[in-house]
């Protein structure tokens, strides 16, 4: 029946990413070396491609493969690759035997070729080793006994329920960061997901603290910027002329431009650098740590020295939304200023023109009575010359015809400049 169901697309997909990355069970002693590297979107196709270069040259089988993740099965040592966001994670397990002293340069990758190491796309920023063992094996109590008060801080706790033992120093020693668990009763999958935590632990601590040099660079900025925008706020202040303010306006727009560049370079590193913190945070509470005695905790260590870089992150983040607030405030304030004035300008020019209007009006008037004078002069001169050129037909004397035609002229010149004026204004009203 299910069968004949339209499916959505994506059905299938999304739950194998629910079903993502389990943690791989773990027997007995182990080495795990982890080592990420920060990609970007380019170099996907190329992580792949290497990936299928590391399967020809190994005697392997793939025990999971997806887009994301992939897992390899060699007789020397198990991969695990996985895709992320920004970076790609790789983890090789390699069996102990019990007992067996470790040389300080040993990794589980020793029986993969250094070219092909060499050849993974982007750049290394997480590498750590950590050692497996059981309780009978290395005991706590040794490990404890050999820690000094004037050497390195060492973070330390029993987790799961006291069923292991975890030490790390956080430090880089010999290229890799380093921890020890060691193994009191936990479970197969219990100590894989105890393993898989800590290396996410050390892996998002790496990549949230890629915002702290950011937040640095971004906070020198910042007191330049804020310093900028209180002086532009004094010649604001002092502008006695609209050229001033539109200098001052000018200068502002520049200075948010900035600013918005800086939001929008920043706004996803602060971002991320929070959520891994989270996730940091997240992996430390499901440990479900408990104190070792003298020695501080994953989570004290964490709230000690990363969350004040988190902290600062956080801070710059908020300078810079309020910084840009700050100024497009201001901005608008100005442009407003900008606007009234020009405003009071453009009205002082309408007056003028009003008044240009006007006197044109008035000239005009004075050039209409000039002309109905012309027109009734030089009407009377063609009334002349038509009584001379008549006068055998009429009695009346020549200059009596002309000085009666006069006054008929003016007023019918005077009559016609009057209707075609009503006429004009008409026309000109008639649209509105």
């Amino acid at each position: 029946m299910i069968a004949e169901l339209e499916e959505h697309p994506l059905r299938q997909r999304l739950n194998n990413e629910f079903h993502a990355r389990p943690p791989i069970p773990l027997v007995g002693a182990m080495l795990v070396s982890h080592l990420v590297f920060k990609h970007s979107a380019t170099t996907v196709q190329a992580e792949r491609d290497n990936l299928t270069v590391l399967t020809q040259a190994q005697n392997c089988s793939s025990i999971e493969s997806s887009d994301s993740h992939m897992t390899l099965e060699t007789g020397a040592f198990r991969m695990r690759w996985e895709l992320h966001t920004e970076f790609s994670s790789y983890t090789f397990f390699r069996p102990l035997v019990s007992g067996e002293a470790l040389h300080q340069d040993a990794t589980a990758f020793d029986a993969v070729h250094p070219d092909w190491l060499g050849s993974i796309p982007g750049q290394l920023i997480v590498a750590a080793h950590l050692e497996l063992r059981s309780t009978e094996e290395i005991s706590p109590e040794s490990v404890l006994a050999n820690l000094t008060p004037s050497g390195r801080t060492m973070v330390a706790a029993k987790v799961a329920d006291d069923g292991a033992w975890i030490f790390t120093d956080f430090k880089i020693d010999n290229g890799f960061s380093r921890f020890l668990v060691l193994n009191a009763n936990l479970t197969q999958r219990q100590a894989g997901r105890t393993v898989q935590r800590l290396l996410e632990i050390e892996t998002y601590r790496m990549m949230s603290l890629l915002g702290l040099p950011v937040a640095k660079e971004v906070s020198r900025w910042l007191y330049k910027g804020e310093k900028q925008l209180a002086e532009l706020m004094d010649q604001i202040g002092q502008a006695r002329s609209p050229d001033d303010e539109r200098k001052a306006l000018s200068i502002l727009s520049g200075l948010a431009a900035e600013v918005e560049h800086s939001v929008a370079r920043t706004t996803f590193r602060f971002g991320a650098s929070h959520a891994y913190h989270g996730l940091v945070m997240q992996r430390i509470e499901e440990l479900r740590e408990s104190r070792i005695s003298g020695l501080p905790t994953f989570y004290e260590f964490m709230q000690r020295r990363l969350l004040p870089a988190m902290n600062t992150c956080e801070a710059i983040s908020r300078r810079q939304e309020e910084l840009s607030a700050r100024v497009a405030r201001n901005s608008q304030l100005l442009r407003t200023r900008v606007d009234i004035e020009l405003e009071r300008q453009n009205q002082e020019l309408l007056g003028q023109m009003n008044q240009r209007a006007s006197l044109q009006l008035r000239l005009q008037e004075t050039v209409e009575g000039l002309s109905v004078v012309v027109l009734t002069y030089y009407g009377s001169q063609l009334v002349q010359y038509l009584a001379k050129g008549t006068k055998d037909l009429h009695h009346l004397s020549t200059d009596v015809i002309t000085a009666i035609s006069i006054p008929v002229i003016a007023g019918l010149v005077f009559w016609g400049t009057r209707r075609m004026r009503k006429k004009l204004a008409a026309e000109a009203a008639g649209p509105h």
